[in-house]
């Protein structure tokens, strides 16, 4: 089953990878990086901005990037272990637990 979320995380690295994050309380460890993507703002939107100033000039879309990371991981010391899709905003300079599947 699959949950969304939107929830603040704290979130450490390791070779700029996701090793372990903060949700509500409790520590999770990073087993795997099963996935990384990086999803960009309404590109096609930016393209009608553009259109519509002065001829040459062109619209940006690095501040609406965010970096995504499906990660397996495991609360604590319990053997279980889960799915979660880890966020980074650029523009927000922060993360957020996007979705978990069990």
């Amino acid at each position: 089953m699959t949950r969304r979320y939107d929830d603040t995380v704290q979130v450490r690295r390791r070779d700029e990878d996701p090793a372990e994050f903060l949700w509500r309380g409790r520590f999770y460890a990073v087993r795997e990086v099963l996935a990384h993507w990086v999803e960009t703002g309404a590109w096609w939107k930016v393209g009608q901005a553009s259109q519509a100033s002065t001829a040459g000039s062109t619209g940006s879309i690095g501040s609406a990037e965010r970096e995504v990371w499906r990660v397996e991981a495991s609360p604590g010391r319990v053997a279980g272990s889960g799915v979660y899709d880890l966020c980074f905003d650029w523009a927000a300079g922060g993360w957020t637990l996007l979705r978990t599947q069990d």
